[in-house]
């Protein structure tokens, strides 16, 4: 999913450190908020992360912060990597394997929901759409099947227009956006909607308890130095695979810098995993990069505006219809093999959001389960630009461009 809308408006507070310090209050304030024996009835019914993502949006529409900033890209480059290993830091490797294969059939459906929208979307909205959509929409297409990394490089592989690409970010983001909204809101009903059903999540269940136990096991007042050696070991293991990554070879268009990173982070927790360097999840190293994944969240609907649905009202309602079509296999499919509703929800992140989103919305399932989407997200990556041409290739067909 693009995170970013291309504005001029003007912001009151555009300072980075600024704007760091209202996001962190806007956390602070709902969290405090969430702990009130009064006020935190409400987020018994909607979860603290959809306020964490949706209040600065509301920032944004208002024009008290940018949609733009160096901060949302630091957050982004950098301590999305550092969180991720700090989350995937205390995997519990067989648990995840106990899974089975219900998560990547759910990412393949995801995948097919994306490719046969995009064509169905533009066969029933083409007539109010300018000639080259199609090409806009393909960049679209690899943003919505793995992430913003995709985006551009379909967009060029299309041919698409600068000035397309850019009216494109607006269904990007308002409609990736709001589907994102629902499924940090379904996280809170999750035990209702499995038994409503019939989908086995038992082995969801088991992962959480394992986690939970390893957790209380190995937990401790964190020292001085245990908190310098987990900010260490995130943000100098996340900066050393960004680097590694951007050295690293691009293979065709799906595998570049940005995939080799998350490729390298993903290793790096797996690997560390297995060391003595598990044991730092006794001393907070989950809830540190907890505390980063929410603060990217705060971040990522910065970038939003609600503003944005009226600028390309007929984009907004192609780009409505496309996601219905994702939702709607990936409901009619989890039906079929009774998956859990967490599987539905980081099968479509690894799809439409990515790295920076799917390992947020697992989280919001349960922290321990954050690891899960981030190795989806990474083979979301991969399938982005394959499946992309082929979604191409049918908006062309549909389109009947030569």
């Amino acid at each position: 999913m693009h995170e970013g809308v291309a504005q001029e408006a003007a912001a009151i507070i555009t300072d980075p450190a600024g704007l760091l310090a209202i996001l962190l209050s806007v956390l602070a304030a709902i969290f405090w908020t969430a702990g009130h024996p009064v006020f935190g009835r409400l987020f018994k019914v909607v979860p603290a992360l959809v306020f964490c993502y949706f209040i600065p949006t509301t920032l944004t529409t208002l024009e008290i912060i940018p949609d733009k900033s160096v901060l949302y890209t630091f957050v982004r480059q950098y301590v999305l990597p550092a969180s991720l290993l700090l989350l995937i830091l205390s995997l519990d490797l067989p648990g995840i394997a106990r899974l089975g294969s219900k998560a990547i059939i759910m990412l393949l459906a995801g995948t097919t929901g994306v490719v046969i929208g995009g064509p169905l979307a533009l066969a029933i909205m083409g007539s109010y759409l300018p000639e080259d959509t199609w090409k806009g929409m393909a960049a679209l297409c690899g943003s919505w099947i793995g992430g913003g990394a995709n985006f551009q490089a379909m967009g060029d592989i299309a041919g698409a227009s600068e000035e397309m690409i850019a009216q494109m970010v607006i269904p990007d983001v308002m409609v990736g956006n709001l589907w994102m909204g629902a499924l940090l809101y379904m996280a809170a009903f999750q035990n209702r909607i499995d038994r409503w059903t019939g989908a086995d999540a038992s082995a969801i269940r088991d992962l959480e308890e394992r986690m939970t136990a390893f957790q209380e096991k190995v937990t401790r007042v964190p020292t001085m130095a245990d908190i310098m050696m987990i900010l260490a070991l995130g943000f100098l293991g996340g900066w050393a695979c960004h680097e590694v990554g951007n050295m690293l070879p691009e293979i065709g268009s799906s595998i570049t810098g940005t995939t080799w990173k998350y490729v390298l982070v993903s290793g790096v927790g797996v690997l560390l995993s297995f060391t003595r360097a598990r044991n730092l999840e006794g001393a907070g190293a989950s809830k540190i990069g907890s505390v980063m994944i929410y603060l990217l969240v705060a971040c990522i609907g910065a970038g939003a505006n609600f503003r944005t649905i009226t600028e390309a009202p007929w984009l907004i309602v192609t780009g409505f219809i496309w996601m219905a079509c994702h939702i709607t296999t990936l409901l009619v499919v989890a039906w079929i093999i009774k998956a859990p509703i967490f599987f539905v929800a980081v099968g479509s992140q690894a799809n439409i959001g990515g790295a920076a989103s799917a390992p947020v919305v697992a989280s919001a399932f349960h922290p321990s389960l954050a690891p899960v989407g981030a190795l989806l997200a990474v083979a979301g990556y991969v399938l982005g630009t394959y499946a992309g041409l082929v979604c191409m290739n049918l908006l062309k067909w549909v389109a009947g461009a030569p």
